[in-house]
């Protein structure tokens, strides 16, 4: 079970694979060690590999359940963008937030898109259609005037949802 505590530090924190080739990594193991001497670093491969299919079984497991209680619960959906500014790529992130958690559905490379009221009603039924029409019952957008238009847009073919702008300095207290 240690080396799945490893990994779980590794992938939450976004640290790469090849840390555990930094020098620094079995001197922090040995001082682990001094407390359980059977303890092992763990390598590159094993985070990049077996423990890592074990953590995405562990999660995809998760989201399945997930998205089961949706039926009961129904869910808001939310859509932030953001700039990559190493590569200047643009993103739209979605999520789904309902009782049982918040959960990343999926990311929208959108660079070089006319950001325009039809681009934003296509995609936001689209991601409103992957997840099932009859569990949203929210969805938060930013407050750019076209997402505003969107809105009213979306709630007019579906009278179910309610659009809900947030106020970017809002959005990411999130």
């Amino acid at each position: 079970m240690f080396k799945r505590y490893i990994g779980k530090w590794f992938y939450n924190k976004g640290i790469p694979f090849d840390a555990a080739n930094s020098p620094y990594f079995p001197p922090m193991v040995s001082a682990i060690q001094r407390v359980d001497p059977g303890v092992k670093p763990r390598t590159a491969y094993e985070l990049s590999g077996p423990i890592l299919d074990e953590e995405v079984k562990e999660v995809t497991k998760w989201i399945e359940e997930y998205k089961q209680s949706w039926s009961r619960t129904g869910i808001t959906l939310m859509s932030d963008g953001w700039l990559n500014k190493v590569s200047k790529n643009e993103f739209l992130n979605f999520l789904a937030y309902s009782p049982k958690g918040t959960a990343f559905l999926s990311s929208k490379e959108v660079s070089g898109t006319k950001k325009d009221v039809n681009f934003y009603v296509r995609l936001y039924d689209q991601i409103v259609e992957e997840v099932g029409d009859k569990h949203v019952v929210q969805f938060i957008t930013d407050n750019a005037r076209a997402c505003v238009s969107t809105g009213s847009k979306l709630m007019d073919k579906r009278k179910h949802l309610v659009w809900t702008r947030v106020r970017h300095t809002t959005s990411i207290l999130c």
